[in-house]
């Protein structure tokens, strides 16, 4: 049975558990929530490193067969040091699978786009100039992964055109359980008003953060309202597939079996936690892994 590790320094990484159970049942899966020492944005890139090394070295210990790091922020600031301490296990960031199926979007609407183009044509001179473009990308990220602008160098060097917004109060307000809120619909409201002001062509929404994906219908419902859909691309979803995609498909099948870490309050781990993962949590344990 091979062993996926599953690190993030808080609950959004269970989006990608919650993705990679249908997809790869019949793995042992280990989740460490470095819950004492987030949030990670706010540290420098060298403590945050250190921190991503220490957690990926303890599910290495734990026997891991593969890394998945499913924290935006260690992915964008810390890949190259936790592929470097894991080596030669194969590491996989939430970034670069995010990108790819953002890329895959993007072709599919190109492929679409004579059919479309003709039926714009055909409602008039209007509708056909406002057409958005296929290879704009917009991205809606917390400051940290914004400010290292990991989803702008990933997406650029796929030849996609890029916008990223922070949006710092989507997080706290996920953690709080406001996930269908009248503040959190006009929080939503706000970013992505401004998000379309400044990229007012695109067609494809990356949610890179793991929080995003808990309010995704949320988000659907409100690009409706504001008369701009989007395609939306689900970083965790990607990530799982680009896991599953390592492994044989005799992983396929199988009951997985799954063992919780957090190194703060397991209480509330697993209290927040069964709204990331969508089921309840087990027991969860408590590590201390130091400063």
């Amino acid at each position: 049975m091979t062993t996926i590790g599953v690190f993030d320094s808080g609950f959004g990484g269970l989006t990608v558990l919650r993705a990679l159970l249908p997809l790869i049942p019949g793995a042992r899966y280990i989740y460490l929530g470095d819950t004492a020492r987030l949030p990670y944005g706010s540290k420098s890139q060298q403590t945050i490193a250190r921190y991503a090394v220490s957690s990926a070295q303890f599910l290495l210990d734990q026997g891991a067969d593969i890394l998945v790091i499913a924290c935006n922020t260690a992915t964008a600031l810390a890949l190259p040091e936790i592929q470097a301490a894991a080596y030669p296990v194969p590491v996989v960031g939430v970034i670069q699978p995010g990108a790819e199926a953002a890329l895959t979007s993007s072709i599919d609407q190109r492929n679409c786009q004579p059919e479309r183009s003709a039926q714009r044509a055909a409602e008039g001179p209007a509708v056909a100039s406002a057409h958005a473009s296929p290879n704009h990308v917009l991205v809606l990220a917390t400051s940290a992964t914004v400010q290292s602008h990991a989803y702008l160098h990933a997406l650029t060097a796929l030849g996609l055109k890029t916008t990223e917004k922070a949006c710092p109060l989507l997080v706290p307000l996920v953690e709080e359980g406001w996930i269908d809120h009248p503040v959190t619909a006009e929080v939503l409201r706000i970013y992505l008003t401004e998000a379309l002001a400044e990229a007012p062509h695109a067609t494809t929404l990356v949610l890179g953060c793991t929080h995003y994906p808990l309010l995704k219908p949320f988000i659907e419902r409100t690009l409706a309202e504001l008369h701009h859909p989007l395609h939306i691309i689900d970083a965790a979803q990607a990530t799982a597939h680009a896991t599953a995609a390592i492994l044989p498909p005799s992983q396929a099948t199988g009951k997985p079996t799954c063992t919780f870490y957090a190194t703060d309050s397991i209480e509330k781990f697993q209290r927040l936690g069964s709204h990331f993962l969508g089921q309840p949590l087990p027991e969860v344990h408590l590590l201390d892994l130091g400063g």
